[in-house]
This record gives C-alpha cells, structure tokens and sequence, in this order.
C-alpha cells in the first residue's frame, strides 16, 4: 500500500483492569464495555494494573536484550532448519509481514526470537523450543513470562466475553490451552538508510485474537492506520502492555471489534545515539483445532454473518507462510 502522512498520536483508550479483577459485577461489566468500545471504535487498547509483575518483564527486557546483543553466529545456532516462524531466532532479511497484504515487499528491518506452546512441551507432547544459553537465567524467566501471559490472556478473554454480551466464561474452553507464542523483536539501529517503502516491521493486521504488546519507549515506534488512512503514533505508558484485535477476533465478532492495520516506522534519520528498540508480543488466539465462526451476540436476522467458518490453527498458517514465502529468493520458492 502507499505510504499515508503520519497524522499526531493515536487515540488509543486506557483501561484500569483493576476494577474488573476486584470489582463487583456491575463494576467488572462496565470495565469490560470500556475495554469493548476500544476495539470497536479502534481496534486498540492499553491496559494498566493488569496483574503482570513489573519486575519480571524488566528482567526479561534486560535479559532479550542481552541475547541480541550476541554475535549473530552465536544467535544463529537457534535458527530452525526449515526457518520457519513458529520458534527459534529469525534473522534479519527473512520476513517481510506486509508480503500478506501487498504480495512481494521488501523485507522487515527486525530480528527475533520466537518461543510456542510451551505447555506442550513441558508435559511432552509438543515439539521442543530452541532455548538460549545465553544470557544466563533467561530460559527460566521466559518460562515464567509465559506464565504471566498465559494469566493475562485468561483474564482479557473472560473480559472480552463480558464486553460481548455472552457469559463470562464463554471462551474458557477453547483457551483452556490457547495458541499462545511468545515473540521478542529486536530493531537494531538503522546506519544504512532503508530502501524505499521498507519498514521495521511492514504494514499488517495481526492474524490471531488478542495481540499483547509492551514495547519500549525508543524512536521509531507503534503507528495504526485510522479509517481515513492516516498514521498515528502509540503513545507509550510506563508499565502498560497494548492490546490490539487479530484478524480471527474480528471475523469472530462480525466485524464488531476491528482488527486494525499498523506497522513499525523507521526511527528519524538525523537523530543521534542509538535507536535500538525492544518489543516483547505475544500472540494469543483459540486452541488450533477451534473453529472461528459469528459469535451468537454478534449476527441477527438484521446483521448475519459476514465471514465463512475458518479453523484457527489452518488460518494462522496460511497467514504465516505468506509473509515467509515472498520474501524467499527465486530460486528457494
């Protein structure tokens, strides 16, 4: 797509959980409509005094960034042989996540590190994540990260069935065991300037439920798209995670809540010192074998449903080897 005019910050609300984890049931309800009308209205949200220890999200950032830090043949021995996204470094040159709206782009100026399913793995019935050795304690505090946002997610989906007029439980079920993958993006600095159009990480909409976010305040950061097609910046606030609707939650919803386009700008050419940036994501989204089809609170005779049925797992694939696939040279497709 062209490149809009960034156009000022975006208006993304913030939403105190606190009520909703200690309130009584009208309080929870109302938070849970505040959080609602967010992703109606922009497909956005923050989250503050969500229940996710401040310290161990520190010491993770500290400890991510002590792993990009590494030489890359030292990151790269975590490298999946069939590179893939799904877990394992990713370096730079290899994923370009705008390719699954505008076919061939160039790639994304990011590396990461990507961990999946580890509760799977840790009762043996899932395939083993590629762990790091380096820096020392990080695979035990990424265990408990997981952890933290395995919580987080129970609590934002009881939330969503809230503000979507269904019983609180009503997503208990398919995430009981969701497709949760943890995802550390590196952006290093930028010495060489970028080829045309090319981003940090392209112009996208997520693909899954619920993205969870906490990025760092470094230059060259979160923009959306509003529906006038102008960038805005997303503001950053200390200690808060962003939450933003994934493409499965929006056909789920009808449309209802949107999952918005958004990207990762280039940091200003003439700034100087570093601008690095950090981001730690996590994708949430249904066990796999869920199939995604209108919510009943969200399609009646006067609105039925907009999107087919799609089995999640299926969809998220798809979705991922799109964005691997057109940035392969010619003669690995």
């Amino acid at each position: 797509m062209t490149q809009q005019a960034r156009h000022g910050t975006a208006p993304v609300p913030l939403i105190d959980m606190a009520p909703f984890m200690r309130g009584d049931a009208a309080t929870r309800r109302d938070t849970a409509r505040q959080f609602g009308r967010a992703f109606e209205e922009t497909g956005f949200a923050a989250i503050v005094n969500h229940g996710v220890s401040a310290r161990l999200a520190d010491q993770v950032y500290a400890q991510a960034k002590a792993f990009f830090a590494l030489p890359l043949d030292h990151k790269s021995q975590l490298m999946p042989p069939e590179k893939v996204k799904g877990r394992g470094y990713l370096p730079m040159g290899i994923e370009s996540v705008a390719a699954t709206l505008d076919g061939e782009t160039p790639p994304d100026l990011c590396e990461a590190l990507v961990f999946a399913s580890l509760q799977r793995e840790r009762d043996g019935r899932g395939q083993r994540n590629l762990w790091p050795s380096e820096p020392p304690g990080f695979e035990q505090n990424i265990n408990a990260w997981f952890d933290a946002i395995h919580g987080l997610c129970g609590r934002l989906m009881r939330m969503s069935a809230l503000a979507l007029d269904l019983p609180e439980d009503w997503f208990d079920a398919c995430f009981s065991e969701p497709a949760l993958t943890l995802r550390f993006v590196n952006y290093p600095d930028q010495p060489v300037e970028p080829r045309p159009g090319q981003l940090r990480y392209g112009a996208h909409h997520d693909y899954g439920g619920l993205t969870i976010l906490r990025q760092d305040n470094a230059p060259g950061g979160l923009e959306v798209c509003d529906l006038q097609g102008r960038w805005h910046d997303v503001p950053v606030i200390a200690d808060s995670f962003v939450i933003n609707v994934g493409d499965l939650m929006q056909r789920w919803t009808n449309g209802r809540w949107r999952s918005t386009l958004h990207r990762v700008s280039n940091p200003p050419r003439d700034l100087t010192g570093s601008t690095q940036r950090l981001s730690m994501v996590a994708f949430t989204g249904p066990e796999e074998s869920t199939s995604v089809e209108c919510l009943p609170s969200c399609c009646d005779a006067a609105h039925p449903a907009r999107f087919e049925p799609v089995i999640a797992g299926e969809y998220i694939q798809g979705k991922l080897r799109s964005s691997m696939e057109l940035t392969a040279p010619a003669s690995s497709r």
